[in-house]
Formats: structure tokens, sequence, C-alpha cells
């Protein structure tokens, strides 16, 4: 047997080798911490079922109301780690526990962990690696997918949900997404509304997945806005991308709301028409127009521009005169919100966020799981919102 050498016999090197590194320390707390889980989860179990029985162990009462049956291991996901705990059962059919529901297998704050993991935007395969030094154990893609499908409830209530009508910009576009259909893939599209308010507040008002962005699929859109309360009475501009379907649309279910013809996509149009020669000098003088600090002034500029570029790019200049009262409809809003108004780039920037979710699925499995990572998204943006605003407030008139 080795002799335990006295304290003063010890080394200096010998005397911090006993002192436990930051990872053992929390090691052990680990270990020791889910042991007592354990035991507690244990002993609860047991009281519970004395109380249902009315006895204890090899206690014989005049009130019982039944007799064991031994029992068997149950396996607990919690956030201690993984529990082996024993259930005890009876002879007789026992309703549920309250401690532990039938076939449960995880903690219900895990559920909720991983639940929230998702809707912060980590992807199905990537938040077992992320819990796992949290939790102790890695839970599964499978696992992740089955938590998530709960969110289905969720998603309707959003759909469902009534809404303020206290917007005062509305900005709508689409963006496209791949889902799995019996004949192959097929293209769906994401219709998203999203809303500004007065003291500068914003958010995603709702989306909605169509076929296609016609008239008839915004209009469906537009109208289930309007009957779940927002009526439009605050509203102020809606900004588009300047698709037809979506313009007609919005003069049926809003049309005394002006709207705004998003600067972005129109030079987009405007430099497919021009030679590549004159493309940058030709956009360069376009957006002098919409930077101009009156209305009058941006007609000026846009007939300065037009006379120096009709000869060279007739289809050019006749793209942007087409829509050229739309296209300056912000100027009736406060110059504060010219700028977030004139675009619709607020929204082409949520749409980089899906889409740098949604990269690493080539394609949908079906729409309802399209449904949860676009809701998973939307949920993602609008908390960050609610808790860092806006800066640029919206002034009211």
């Amino acid at each position: 047997m080795a002799r335990v050498k006295a304290l003063t016999e010890r080394t200096i090197a010998e005397r911090f080798g006993e002192i436990k590194t930051e990872d053992q320390l929390w090691g052990e707390i680990s270990a020791e911490t889910a042991q007592l889980a354990q035991r507690i989860l244990g002993s609860a179990l047991e009281d519970e079922l004395q109380h249902r029985l009315q006895a204890g162990r090899y206690k014989r009462t005049e009130v019982r109301q039944g007799y064991r049956n031994g029992g068997y291991w149950r396996t607990i996901a919690s956030r201690w780690g993984v529990l082996d705990v024993f259930q005890p059962r009876a002879r007789t059919a026992q309703s549920a526990s309250a401690v532990l529901g039938r076939f449960q297998r995880r903690e219900a704050e895990v559920d909720t962990l991983i639940r929230q993991a998702f809707l912060r935007g980590v992807s199905t395969r990537q938040v077992g690696a992320v819990l796992a030094p949290v939790l102790g154990w890695q839970p599964s893609a499978q696992t992740v997918s089955t938590i998530a499908k709960a969110l289905d409830q969720e998603v309707q209530r959003y759909h469902w949900r009534r809404m303020s009508d206290d917007w005062v910009y509305l900005l709508l576009d689409g963006v496209t997404m791949k889902v799995k259909h019996p004949g192959g893939m097929q293209k769906k599209l994401v219709l998203v509304a999203y809303g500004i308010r007065a003291d500068g507040a914003r958010q995603l008002i709702d989306f909605k997945l169509a076929k296609s962005e016609s008239q008839a699929e915004w209009e469906s859109f537009l109208e289930d806005l309007h009957r779940r309360g927002l009526d439009g009475s605050q509203l102020r501009l809606i900004a588009t991308d300047g698709g037809t379907g979506l313009g007609a649309a919005i003069g049926i279910v809003y049309p005394r709301v002006p709207h705004q013809r998003c600067w972005a996509h129109k030079l987009r149009n405007v430099a497919s028409l021009l030679p590549r020669k004159i493309q940058a000098a030709c956009l360069r003088g376009a957006k002098r127009i919409y930077q101009a600090d009156t209305a009058t002034a941006a007609g000026q500029r846009f007939r300065a521009w037009k006379a120096e570029w009709q000869e060279q790019a007739p289809k050019a200049v006749a793209c942007l005169e087409r829509d050229l009262e739309e296209l300056l409809a912000f100027y009736a809003c406060p110059v504060d919100d010219w700028r977030k108004t004139r675009t619709t780039n607020a929204i082409e920037r949520c749409f980089r966020e899906v889409r740098r979710r949604t990269r690493p699925m080539s394609c949908f499995g079906n729409t309802a799981s399209c449904e949860r990572i676009i809701y998973a998204v939307v949920h993602h943006l609008n908390e960050s919102w609610s808790i860092a605003p806006s800066h640029q407030s919206t002034h009211a008139s």
C-alpha cells in the first residue's frame, strides 16, 4: 500500500497537480447535478404511486387502492443530460403520470429550448451541435424536425390573428421557394407584407405561399389582411416592386392609398434596356432624380435626364417615364421617411435572411415544412426588431 505523503513532504508540482482544472470542476458539477436530478425524479415518481395506491411499500392499509407491479427503467433527455429513471407501476391501469407524461422522452423545457433555437434561425441539422455542450447530449435532426412540427399550430395562429390598423407604410414583395410535389419539384412564391408604424416600429406582418405573383393571388392575400383588421385607414403609402398584378390588386383592396414603385427594381429594368458602354453614366443620372429635395426638382431632373439620353436609349427613357408619377409618390411623405419608402430594400434585406436560412435546403419536403421555416425566420426577425427597434422614427403628419 502506497504511503500517503505528509503535506510538508509534497513538492510544489505535486501540490498544484491536486488543483482541479476548470473543465474537471464543471464536469464534476454537471455529473453530480445529473445524479441529484435523477434521484429527485425517481423519488417523485415513487411518491406519486404511493399517493395513488394510498399505501407505502410493504404497508397494509384499509384504504389501499391497488397493488404494485414492479416497474421499468425510462431514459429521459433533460437539461442536465440523459437521466435513467425507474418508473414504478401498479397492477391495475392508472392514469398518465403527472411527473412524466406517457411516452415522454424529453423534458418539456428541452423541447422549448430546441424550438427556440430553431426559431432563431439555427438549421435543423445544426441545432443538435449547438445545444450539445449545454444539454450534455446531441438531439438528432429527426428529433429537431419532430419538435418543429409542433410549430404548425403556432403558424396557423399567426396567419389567423387579428391585426392592428396602425401601419403608416406597407411594403409588399415576393420571394421564390422550391417545394416537392407529387409531380416533381414546384416553385412557390412567398408573398410578404412588411409594415412600418408611426413610431418607426417595423414588423413582417404576414406571408402567404402562392403559385404566382398574379393579381388574383395578391388580391387574395391583401383581402385577407383587410378582413383581419388592416383597413388601411392610417396608410400613407404602399411600396411595391412594380409588378402589374400587384399594382392592380392594390387598386382594388386599397384604392385610396398612394402607390410607390420601387426605385431599385425600376433602375434594374432600365439597366436591362441600356447598352453596356453607357449603362453606368445613364443610371448615375437617373439616380439623381430621386435624390432631389422636392418633387418639382425631381421632375426637372427627369426632363434634363430625358433630353440627354432620349436619342441614345429611347426604350430605357420610356421605361422610366411610364411610371414616373408612382416613382415620385414618396415625396408626399415626411422628409425623414423618403429613404425607407422609395424602395422595397427593407423587405429585400429580410429575403436575404430567408435565403441564408434556406440555402442548405435544395428543396422543401412539403408546403408545411416551407411554412415552418419561413415562419421561423419571420418570428426571429420580428423578435429582434421588438428588442432593438428601428432608430428611424416616422413622424406623424
